[in-house]
């Protein structure tokens, strides 16, 4: 099980990263030509936003991976839940069902670390 964590720790901070980085290093006027859901908020929201996405991601994997600090593992995955709890509202009011679909999985995988990292496989 424990792999099994680290596999799913990896893959959600490889796509919490590449989403960050994406939202972080993009002008916000392109940001928002590509992902309609950044014109209903303002150039700093969606920096702020990829900024936290940046920050789950390595709060994913250093803590464990050095092994210092290592509760900060299943926080960050409590972290990255509600920023998909808030992915799922803002798509579901736009109607972009596709995307609440992801959100949702990502929202899953982010439950189960933090499920396993704070109970039976908590280092």
């Amino acid at each position: 099980m424990n792999v099994f964590l680290w596999i799913l720790q990896a893959l959600l901070a490889a796509g919490m990263l590449a989403a960050g980085a994406g939202k972080l290093a993009q002008p916000y006027e392109k940001t928002a030509e590509s992902m309609a859901w950044a014109k209903s908020f303002s150039a700093a929201q969606v920096k702020a936003i990829g900024a936290l996405e940046v920050l789950a991601a390595l709060g994913l994997v250093l803590p464990a991976a050095t092994g210092i600090a290592t509760p900060l593992t299943p926080l960050a995955a409590v972290g990255v839940a509600l920023i998909m709890i808030g992915a799922v509202v803002v798509h579901a009011r736009r109607g972009e069902w596709p995307n609440v679909g992801i959100n949702v999985v990502l929202l899953t995988i982010a439950l189960v670390i933090a499920w396993g990292r704070f109970g039976p496989y908590a280092w």
